[in-house]
């Protein structure tokens, strides 16, 4: 399933994962201490409150925070410094997160948008504000074509 982290319907992905899992229905009606149809109903939202959502991310062992950190990091503009504030920011008490980390999701997302032609290279570099040399090394460490030569040189260096 290719995730459309622009447009998130987290509750599509959250059946998604249940269909994998194959876990039971009545389980997660106990676990949720509701109905069917109540599970039905958040299988078809686009979005969830945060304590249910961290309530599925427990059942079915997957993070589906990950999913929205994904879209902050391909769609969100980075944060920018106002220079012209004479004054000094405060120092946040909030955990800070460092927004350049790359999921191979997000790398797998970039790089289909390429292969299938429907964003070209410059346009991925002006909309995420990737660095160009950043995408030209994931297109040549990732690209469809380089995995044959990597598990080849891979295979060389297990004969030697």
């Amino acid at each position: 399933m290719n995730i459309d982290f622009k447009n998130i319907y987290i509750g599509s992905l959250i059946k998604q994962r249940v269909l994998e899992t194959g876990i039971e229905t009545e389980r997660i009606c106990k676990f949720f201490k509701c109905t069917i149809e109540q599970i039905d109903q958040m299988f078809l939202q686009k979005q969830l409150d945060t304590d249910a959502l961290l309530k599925w991310c427990k059942l079915l062992e997957y993070d589906f925070f990950r999913v929205y950190s994904q879209h902050l990091i391909l769609y969100a503009p980075p944060g920018r410094v106002n220079s012209s504030t004479s004054t000094k920011e405060k120092e946040s008490q909030l955990p800070q997160f460092r927004k350049n980390i790359y999921t191979k999701e997000v790398i797998d997302f970039i790089l289909e948008s390429i292969e299938y032609k429907e964003k070209t290279k410059e346009q991925i570099i002006s909309e995420y504000k990737i660095p160009k040399t950043t995408l030209h090394n994931w297109i040549k460490k990732y690209a469809v074509g380089n995995k044959a030569k990597t598990q080849v040189s891979k295979l060389k260096l297990n004969i030697k």
